[in-house]
């Protein structure tokens, strides 16, 4: 599988898309910190070739997971302007052949034709957890965030709802239900438009040293977890074992979610756009570059570091006053 190179980064070039030109002062390590990812942080290997589509892991993900899923408050506030429009997933719970706010993970399958044969492949689809994740970097609002494990995660307390983590990531991951977080006790007609969710990779379980409920619940041991060196080593060696080919190692400057397959991605991209199995909440198996080495995301990065982490701050008091007001407590 061929990928794009990372793209050149100048100090000049970051500076200017910075709007700082005249500075020549730039802090070392600030551009690109962090992009090549460590053993503090996990990786999961998926092999294709044992995955039967069964289904059994997108069941234990929406059931260990049903009590993080949102409760929204109806009628929905109107916006303004007009043109936002809500986004109501409470009444089509039960979909799971997509990515919704109830729906954390599904099973893509293709069938490609490869050395004379029919290939069918089920891929289960989440969040891939980038090593240098965008929706983390630009989120105006602090609201999400990557830590030292290599998950990266939405904070539901925070989170307005507006959607840049999901116009950011290259394969439009989170989803958004409306009338329900913080925005509602704000500007709810203004500011905001319910929350933005995706695959937490079950931290809690996680941060206990327990696998996420998806590798454990799987029968044919399709996943593992475990160090970012380990893994990617497990991933060559049963790539090299199957003649196969490697997602995620590279993808988006690399992410801690590497799919290893017995046919080429691109040929599963392009079997599954023609059936029209990608696009809203359906991601995408073709090439990304690495959208943080981008020299205005990067500027942006750069410039709402302190804002974000102000406004999280701010933001998670005023959820917290809320709740001891609801609770009664002064």
């Amino acid at each position: 599988m061929t990928t794009k190179s990372r793209v050149p980064l100048s100090r000049r070039g970051f500076l200017k898309a910075l709007g700082l030109g005249g500075l020549t002062l730039l802090a070392p390590g600030a551009a690109g910190a962090g992009t090549k990812g460590s053993d503090r942080e996990l990786v999961t290997v998926l092999d294709l070739s044992k995955c039967v589509g069964c289904g059994a892991c997108v069941a234990a993900c929406r059931e260990g997971n049903a009590a993080k899923f949102p409760e929204p408050v109806k009628p929905f506030p109107e916006m303004f302007p007009a043109r936002s429009k809500p986004e109501d997933w409470s009444d089509r719970r039960d979909v799971d052949d997509r990515l919704t706010p109830y729906n954390w993970l599904y099973i893509q399958s293709a069938e490609v034709e490869w050395k004379g044969e029919t290939v069918a492949v089920n891929i289960p689809r989440r969040c891939l957890h980038c090593v240098n994740p965008p929706c983390a970097n630009l989120c105006p609002w602090g609201a999400a965030g990557k830590q030292a494990d290599g998950i990266v995660r939405i904070n539901d307390t925070v989170c307005l709802g507006g959607a840049k983590c999901r116009g950011v990531c290259p394969w439009r991951i989170p989803q958004r239900q409306t009338g329900v977080g913080l925005y509602l006790k704000l500007l709810p007609r203004f500011g905001g438009n319910g929350v933005m969710y995706k695959c937490d990779r079950c931290h809690e379980l996680v941060a206990r040293g327990e696998s996420p409920r998806c590798i454990a619940a799987c029968p044919y041991g399709v996943q593992s977890i475990g160090p970012r060196s380990e893994m990617i080593a497990r991933a060559r060696d049963l790539a090299r074992g199957m003649d196969g080919f490697l997602y995620g190692l590279t993808e988006n400057g690399g992410t801690n979610t590497i799919y290893v397959s017995p046919v080429p991605f691109d040929l599963l991209d392009a079997a599954l756009t023609e059936a029209r199995a990608t696009g809203p909440g359906r991601p995408h198996l073709g090439t990304v570059a690495d959208s943080m080495a981008d020299e205005s995301n990067l500027a942006w990065a750069t410039l709402l570091a302190p804002v974000a982490g102000v406004a999280a701050g701010v933001l998670g008091l005023a959820a917290r006053t809320g709740k001891d007001k609801e609770d009664g407590h002064d």
